[in-house]
């Protein structure tokens, strides 16, 4: 099946729940809601054979609401078929059904979103941070979070001198006129 007919299929079972479906690039995007999602992504593995969870990732849109939106890369083995499936989620509520106990791949998928987005799984058998320390008060990949970074009270846990292999056989020359020179090879 491919991911044109699994849309359709989605669209005959999930009706009104199905609010966009857009081909792009090849590549199909079905939306759903919130509510509907869970039920909708059982489907795809239990009846459309979507074996294969390659990816979860979240977008930030600041500024509307709903703010953020959750993204499910599905892959179908036998039938060699990609779908994406996309939800939107408050800013208010920014919590989602785990799919761990659908594809156990979703585990770290998931504690990234939520290290990262703060979005919080229900039912996750293990949320908790997986890039940043625990205690950690910000999410990095919010809209909001500075690319600068923000200060912190945590004492530094690396060294403050220059890396051991500054200026060695392996690392570029900054502020070289142009990219030959930067070259480390260009130094010998």
């Amino acid at each position: 099946m491919t991911a044109v007919e699994s849309a359709a299929a989605l669209k005959a079972k999930f009706g009104n729940a199905i609010t966009n479906q857009v081909e792009f690039r090849g590549e199909t995007t079905v939306v759903t809601t919130g509510d509907a999602a869970p039920g909708l992504l059982k489907h795809c593995r239990d009846a459309l054979g979507y074996d294969l969870l390659l990816d979860i990732s979240s977008v930030d849109h600041m500024g509307t609401d709903p703010r953020f939106e959750m993204v499910y890369e599905l892959y179908s083995l036998a039938g060699k078929s990609h779908l994406r499936v996309k939800f939107p989620l408050s800013e208010d509520a920014a919590e989602a059904q785990t799919v761990s106990d659908l594809w156990p791949t979703a585990d770290w998928h998931e504690r990234e979103v939520y290290d990262m987005m703060g979005i919080h799984f229900t039912g996750h058998p293990d949320l908790r941070r997986i890039l940043m320390w625990d205690g950690y008060p910000h999410f990095p990949l919010r809209k909001e979070f500075p690319l600068a970074g923000k200060s912190t009270e945590v004492p530094d846990v690396a060294f403050t001198n220059p890396a051991p292999l500054a200026g060695g056989p392996f690392v570029s020359s900054v502020g070289a006129q142009d990219t030959v020179h930067r070259e480390p090879r260009s130094r010998e």
